[in-house]
């Protein structure tokens, strides 16, 4: 014969109020949210209309527009070019845009023979 012994077990678990206390007690852990604007776009077209580094713009059609930056405000920046008409430029339509002595360099540096 074989004795069987019943063992009444309890479960080990917080009641929902004690939760919900933990909860409301407890201060949320929330990042800051991160900076609006970080300034850097202009920063980096102040520097480039001070020291009128001649710049290549290619918009998103593929066009590239050389010349420096006049100035700037928030939907568009003033290019002026040598010889031809100056431009002003909507942001949207900039796909990108660096210094026009950067892309000698990349394409000198870059092509193996």
């Amino acid at each position: 014969m074989s004795k069987e012994i019943i063992v009444n077990r309890k479960l080990i678990r917080p009641s929902l109020n004690e939760i919900k206390e933990q909860m409301t007690t407890r201060p949320p852990r929330k990042k800051p949210a991160p900076p609006e604007s970080t300034n850097a776009e202009n920063f980096y077209y102040v520097k480039q209309m001070q020291s009128r580094t001649p710049m290549v713009v290619v918009l998103q059609d593929g066009e590239e527009i050389r010349g420096v930056i006049e100035w700037y405000d928030k939907s568009c920046i003033k290019v002026n070019r040598v010889h031809e008409p100056n431009l002003l430029l909507y942001k949207p339509n900039i796909k990108y845009m660096f210094k026009e002595n950067e892309a000698r360099v990349s394409t000198a540096g870059g092509s193996q023979g």
